[in-house]
């Protein structure tokens, strides 16, 4: 059973940072990322590392958000920068042991851009 650990959402002022981790219990992955779902929207793609360091972005965030990992420890983050009230979401790790194979969720974390 794979488990994902978040921390790092909060309240920012517009313009902002805010830096989301997310800790897989010991298996390696496939690759690892972060969706985000805002309320009485759908849950959408934000960015995605794989192993092999490949990444992309949700085009509203390309160049604000950096995706990051630490193989050793099995962590991705998710650092943004120059944050918009409309980034305000729920952020939702995600996880893939393989390129074909379920998709595993953390329990996500809050992040609100308001002034």
């Amino acid at each position: 059973q794979v488990q994902l650990v978040e921390s790092g959402g909060g309240l920012v002022q517009p313009g902002g940072s805010l830096r989301l981790s997310c800790t897989a219990s010991g298996i390696i992955m496939y690759g690892m990322g972060w969706h985000r779902q805002a309320p009485g929207k759908q849950r959408e793609l934000v960015a995605f590392i794989t192993s092999g360091g490949s990444s992309n972005y949700a085009d509203s965030v390309e160049g604000r958000f950096t995706i990051s990992k630490d193989s050793a420890k099995n962590t991705v983050y998710l650092q943004m920068d120059s944050l918009k009230p409309e980034d305000t979401a729920g952020y939702y790790c995600n996880a893939k042991i393989a390129v074909v194979g379920p998709t595993y969720w953390g329990q996500g974390t809050q992040g609100a851009v308001s002034s």
